[in-house]
């Protein structure tokens, strides 16, 4: 019994812990700053809205959006890699809960940062740089997918929307382990919702296309 519960608590903490860990570094809106530090204005209040590399690339042109791109993924890498270093020093052993929480709260962070009153931004780049290290081949597929979709629909949202599908269904697909597959199917949904002003725009022809406003 004894065991039983000492098992729930360190999970309890690892998720915790990995969440906060992740959401720390998610929570850094670098579209935000890139545009803030070179214009002096808020990109929130340009095109979409958005803090995302698709709307840094209407502000300041495509180096400040692959800027933007590279950033947030790079993030959501440092904060899942953050987030199981810190769970191996509280523990004492490696426990794969911590980085799924931490790749997770990364995507939480960047599109809840509390930095910006919670409005952030859609997720995507966050949600391959931090699911690339905890689980790399459905990521890959996902990017893949991301890519071909965008080429072909010339459609952000739409291609975001299906590269994260595709991550979800090759995680499962390759059985990858219960805490990945939970943590990016919780990712998706995060993912879909922020995108739901874009699906009913989708859905009724509206949606802008890439290289238009």
């Amino acid at each position: 019994m004894f065991d039983l519960f000492y098992a729930a608590s360190n999970d309890m903490i690892s998720i915790m812990g990995g969440l906060l860990v992740g959401f720390a570094f998610g929570s850094i809106p670098f579209g935000y700053l890139l545009v803030r530090v070179k214009t002096g204005g808020d990109v929130r209040l340009v095109g979409s809205g958005n803090i995302g590399a698709t709307n840094v690339n209407r502000v300041l042109g495509k180096g400040a959006g692959i800027a933007t791109l590279f950033l947030d993924a790079a993030k959501g890498a440092v904060g899942t890699f953050t987030a199981v270093h810190v769970g191996i020093v509280v523990l004492g052993t490696q426990q794969p809960v911590w980085g799924a929480a931490g790749a997770l709260g990364t995507v939480l962070g960047h599109c809840y940062t509390p930095w910006l009153g919670l409005r952030g931004g859609k997720g995507v780049a966050t949600l391959l740089g931090a699911f690339a290290l905890l689980v790399p081949v459905p990521t890959a597929v996902g990017a893949g997918v991301l890519v071909v979709v965008g080429a072909i629909g010339r459609m952000m949202s739409l291609a975001s929307l299906a590269g994260s599908v595709a991550l979800v269904c090759t995680a499962w697909f390759r059985a990858e382990p219960s805490y990945s597959l939970v943590a990016t199917l919780l990712a998706a949904i995060v993912i879909f919702w922020r995108h739901r002003e874009n699906i009913g725009r989708i859905k009724r022809g509206e949606e802008a296309k890439l290289g238009k406003a």
